[in-house]
């Protein structure tokens, strides 16, 4: 087992394609979509074909078509937690990011929300109608959709202690309703990754009843204590590995002396060592590599191989 060859999770590159293809008189797909600009670590290549769809039909209308030509499918979210190769990706990259509604029943705490609804609005509308149990997410820059699928989570909480449901689309176009026995959740993983099935919608019981300003100040100090221990000037994906435990994974970095550590415009973070940083020139390979040393130097040290948070999509062959 080597470090580089456990990153890659897909390979090929784009074909160029000259026009917009329309799947319904509201959603197009784009060609050759810069993906730099739409993923927190500001880093990729092109997608052979893009969409952002802003209702659930021009979603599966799309997967339809997906299916139709035989394309691979990436689903991007808000694109704050993958590394995308520098050659681009493959088929159609499709970004949830316009999936948003809400819906909040203050009696019985119960919030069902589109996967596209960021994180910290999420928190924060549910401090604002007194439910209690999703203040941790509001440091998170993910999505519904991802923390889904990943089990986010932080402060020793996570989406799987208040996920009551998620409706998703299987490969096949037909919807289903899952609940969180379904998904095998483990610590920032569940049986969705990797998988062919995209969240489309979340229901979460949260406690209702709460007093409003004490939730919204327990929101706001969640929020402060991230900002105070995590970098946030310079872009990232957060945190890149997960913590193997005993010990987190910042903690064993930061012990192995890599903070500080450059390869071409990629730094592990002097603030926090289990961030990657873009000191503004970096590329995905640089990224890609440093990650990959990360996790060879502390294998050297400690004898154990640290998993990526980071989902990392694309060719990086010869890297």
């Amino acid at each position: 087992m080597t470090a580089l060859s456990y990153l890659t999770e897909t390979v090929g590159g784009p074909r160029s394609r000259p026009t917009l293809v329309a799947v319904s008189p509201t959603c197009s797909l784009r060609p050759q979509v810069p993906l730099s600009k739409l993923t927190s670590f500001r880093v990729g290549g092109r997608a052979e074909w893009y969409v952002a769809p802003r209702s659930l039909e021009d979603l599966q209308l799309t997967l339809q078509r997906a299916r139709t030509e035989g394309w691979p499918v990436t689903v991007l979210g808000a694109g704050s937690n993958l590394l995308v190769s520098d050659r681009g990706l493959p088929g159609l990259a499709i970004s949830t990011r316009y999936l948003r509604y809400t819906h909040i029943d203050g009696d019985t705490g119960r919030i069902t929300a589109a996967a596209g609804e960021p994180l910290p609005r999420l928190a924060w509308q549910a401090a604002e109608a007194g439910a209690s149990g999703f203040e941790w997410a509001v440091g998170i820059p993910g999505t519904v959709g991802g923390a889904v699928v990943m089990n986010a989570g932080a402060h020793r909480s996570s989406t799987a202690d208040v996920l009551r449901e998620a409706r998703v689309i299987n490969s096949d176009g037909s919807m289903e309703v899952l609940v969180p026995e379904d998904l095998d959740y483990q610590y920032r993983t569940s049986n969705l990754q990797g998988g062919d099935r995209l969240v489309v919608e979340a229901t979460f019981d949260l406690v209702p009843g709460g007093d409003r300003h004490a939730l919204k100040a327990a929101t706001q100090d969640h929020l402060e204590r991230r900002h105070r221990t995590q970098p946030y000037d310079r872009p990232s994906c957060g945190s890149v590995f997960r913590n193997p435990g005993p010990q987190a994974a910042g903690w064993l970095i930061e012990r192995t002396g890599l903070k500080g550590y450059r390869i071409g415009g990629a730094m592990v973070a002097e603030r926090h060592a289990n961030f990657i940083l873009n000191c503004g020139n970096a590329t995905a390979s640089d990224i890609f590599r440093l990650i990959a040393h990360v996790r060879e130097s502390v294998h050297d040290r400690w004898s154990l191989w640290l998993e990526p948070e980071v989902r990392v999509l694309g060719e990086f062959g010869g890297v």
